[in-house]
């Protein structure tokens, strides 16, 4: 069976977009800037002093003293989305970039720094989620053969592995910070909930049971807590995860159990594809929107 999924690509909208902290124990939220066009999908750098988001096909480095973002090279890769993940030693950035081929996403590394791009799947397309602790796993999402499934490959090239093999969109699969556990999001039970395997896929269990469509979860460094996005049921597909619509900011126990609300939003696609966690596991980064006009 074929699985509908609206591809992730370099997007333009008509919005105004903040990029925000919060600490996930008080609630309190700090607007740290405000954009006269789409960026997405912080990433907080180890040190807690930068985050990195994409913009116009663009990553960019956001320091958090000066409150200045500053473009970093990524040489012919300039069609990168929302998927982008830094390496544990914060030395090289992962991306997905849409290929002037065939337009479709694959995975490059290059410096954190700025340098050129270094492909990692030839195949696509695939779409970043996660990097190993010990540096040496990606893991995404990818199409093959009419499927979407999760996958995992060598961060310097080789073959794939694929990890789930179930029907429905498996997507957003993310290392826990010890390496042991993969977690992910799946429609396989209807509504698109959150998933947890071990990381070589064995092991797959449900972990979030409500009438929303659950997306992302990143957990924290700590080990302890994860935040994913939820949408309300009947708002979209369970498949897919557009932008403009209300969502939430959710946490839980990485162990399971029930869930809080950390906050309602205007968002969905852009505000936290990715893990946004600070070094501390005390608050997370993420993107709220306007729409102009």
């Amino acid at each position: 069976m074929k699985t509908l999924k609206e591809p992730r690509k370099v997007e333009k909208r008509n919005v105004i977009s903040y990029l925000e902290t919060m600490d996930v124990e008080s609630g309190e939220r700090e607007l740290l800037a405000e954009f006269d066009d789409l960026i997405e999908a912080p990433n907080w750098t180890a040190d807690g002093k930068r985050l990195i988001y994409n913009s116009g096909g663009l990553l960019y480095s956001f320091d958090l003293a000066t409150k200045a973002g500053t473009a970093i090279d990524s040489g012919f890769a300039n069609q990168c989305n929302n998927d982008h993940v830094l390496s544990p030693d914060n030395k090289r950035i992962a991306v997905s970039h849409h290929t002037r081929e065939d337009a479709q996403s694959r995975i490059y590394i290059f410096p954190l720094a700025g340098g050129q791009p270094v492909l990692v799947t030839p195949m696509a397309p695939s779409y970043l989620h996660g990097w190993s602790p010990d540096g040496k796993t990606l893991s995404y999402c990818a199409e093959r053969n009419g499927q979407y499934d999760i996958y995992t490959i060598p961060a310097d090239g080789g073959v794939e592995t694929q990890l789930t093999d179930t029907e429905g969109l498996d997507d957003g699969p993310e290392y826990s910070p010890d390496g042991r556990h993969i977690w992910f999001n799946s429609t396989r039970s209807g509504l698109m909930q959150v998933w947890r395997m071990n990381a070589d896929g064995s092991e797959q269990k449900q972990m979030t049971f409500d009438e929303s469509n659950n997306w992302f979860p990143h957990v924290s460094p700590d080990g302890g807590k994860v935040v994913f996005l939820a949408y309300r049921k009947g708002d979209v597909a369970p498949n897919d995860h557009p932008a403009n619509k209300n969502v939430e900011l959710r946490l839980m126990d990485s162990a399971g159990g029930p869930f809080r609300t950390l906050a309602e939003l205007f968002g969905g696609q852009g505000t936290i594809n990715v893990n946004s966690w600070s070094p501390d596991s005390r608050r997370i980064a993420f993107v709220s929107y306007k729409v102009k006009g």
